[in-house]
């Protein structure tokens, strides 16, 4: 069923940071509101809560996933699919509501997703699918939706109670050049240590492809698409993290490992990753045992490894959530925590990992809320991007989140 809501907030912050002209604004488009009559940051979300996953769809409209259908509990459950206008108007496209035995057959807590060839939205769930029990159970469910929240359907649940061989626990869904959907998964398979798998648009069969073992190393990550269609990721194999290639129309995949160094005995691994504008690839890697983060660089052929030195040594360097090459040519990443403990956007420069400049909006008091996640660049320069918690509303209710603007001066894409 498709609800509108229509609570909009308008504001924008002027700050100055180096790099940029002085009034760089942050805008709250949409706010998301939960019910807190009884007890504070306790009651349901008409539209969801905790906004995280978001795209900027083929019809110029923004496309989401609201983790929650409501806060309080231990374990809230639920999460809608929503879309949202530029204008600031949200429709609510999908809840997934629990079933007859209170589980949750059709998925819950809803996560990544994007669009597919057919104009779809694909996404995946985190818990719900196959299981009988009440809320966490189940290894979560692959669905579609078309954009006016109209045909929705659960493509793939993932493993059976007795059987893990299709794989769990997704990552980031990608378009192939054959135009079928890809993704990851970081467990499951034959091995149990993960899986490439395809889904076919036209009649929504899901198929595993690869299935990850020592050799090819465990826990894939998410794929990211290089400018030749071909998909890359990595994983964890018997050489230590491992950089893997895998090309759909050959389905040939090949590994080599990055080669991160020890520090004082102390392993290294990176994350992240992101294509830069050099075509070379990079991310952000820490060191076990060690407060902070820094910015790796390596080739496409898994080569000349650079480390650059740490541009942040705060404990989690304030957990990382997304990273974005923006049209600056530099790296945008959101932090969860950040300096405030609310979060941050950080401008890093590819040439040498240091920071350039750094924005902190965000607080529970501030209209756009706090605990940013993603970040996306639409094609006017302007960044979108969401938070986890908080921002302003009416009496009686709660901020949950924000979907938000970054006007920086970026050129166009």
């Amino acid at each position: 069923m498709k609800v509108k809501f229509a609570l909009v907030v308008a504001f924008t912050l002027s700050l100055t940071a180096s790099g940029y002209a002085a009034g760089s604004k942050f805008g709250a488009l949409f706010t998301f509101a939960c019910n807190g009559k009884s007890f504070w940051r306790s009651g349901p979300c008409p539209v969801g809560g905790r906004p995280d996953s978001l795209f900027l769809g083929s019809d110029g409209n923004f496309y989401g996933a609201a983790q929650v259908s409501g806060e309080g509990d231990s374990a809230p459950l639920g999460g809608k699919v929503f879309s949202l206008t530029p204008t600031g108007k949200l429709t609510v496209l999908h809840t997934f509501a629990p079933g007859a035995n209170k589980n949750y057959p059709n998925g819950t807590l809803p996560g990544l997703m994007s669009e597919g060839p057919d104009g779809k939205i694909y996404g995946e769930t985190l818990y719900g699918g196959n299981g009988g029990c009440n809320g966490y159970c189940g290894y979560g469910v692959l669905y579609r939706v078309n954009r006016d929240g109209t045909g929705f359907q659960v493509v793939h649940k993932y493993c059976s109670e007795t059987n893990c061989t299709d794989g769990f626990n997704g990552g980031a869904l990608v378009t192939g050049t054959d135009g079928n959907v890809y993704g990851t998964t970081y467990y499951g398979g034959t091995y149990n240590e993960g899986t490439i798998f395809k889904v076919t648009p036209s009649t929504g069969a899901y198929e595993v492809l690869t299935n990850f073992n020592l050799t090819l190393g465990e826990n894939p990550s998410g794929m990211v698409v290089a400018s030749d269609g071909s998909f890359y990721g990595t994983s964890f194999g018997s050489q230590g993290e491992m950089l893997f290639h895998y090309t759909e129309s050959t389905g040939q995949i090949t590994v080599v490992p990055m080669n991160f160094p020890l520090f004082n005995g102390l392993p290294s691994s990176g994350s992240m990753l992101t294509i830069g504008a050099s075509g070379n690839f990079y991310g952000i890697y820490g060191i076990y045992g060690r407060e902070g983060s820094g910015v790796f660089e390596i080739e496409p052929d898994g080569s000349n490894l650079q480390l650059f030195s740490f541009y942040s040594t705060q404990a989690g360097a304030g957990s990382p959530q997304a990273m974005l090459l923006a049209s600056d040519g530099n790296f945008w990443v959101t932090n969860y925590n950040g300096t405030s403990g609310y979060g941050s956007i950080l401008t890093i420069s590819p040439a040498d990992g240091t920071v350039i400049q750094t924005f902190s909006p965000f607080s529970s008091t501030a209209a756009v809320g706090a605990y940013p996640a993603e970040l996306i660049q639409a094609p006017n320069g302007v960044l979108w991007g969401s938070t986890y918690s908080f921002g302003n509303v009416p009496k009686n209710y709660f901020g949950d989140g924000t979907v938000f603007s970054l006007n920086a001066g970026l050129p166009p894409k």
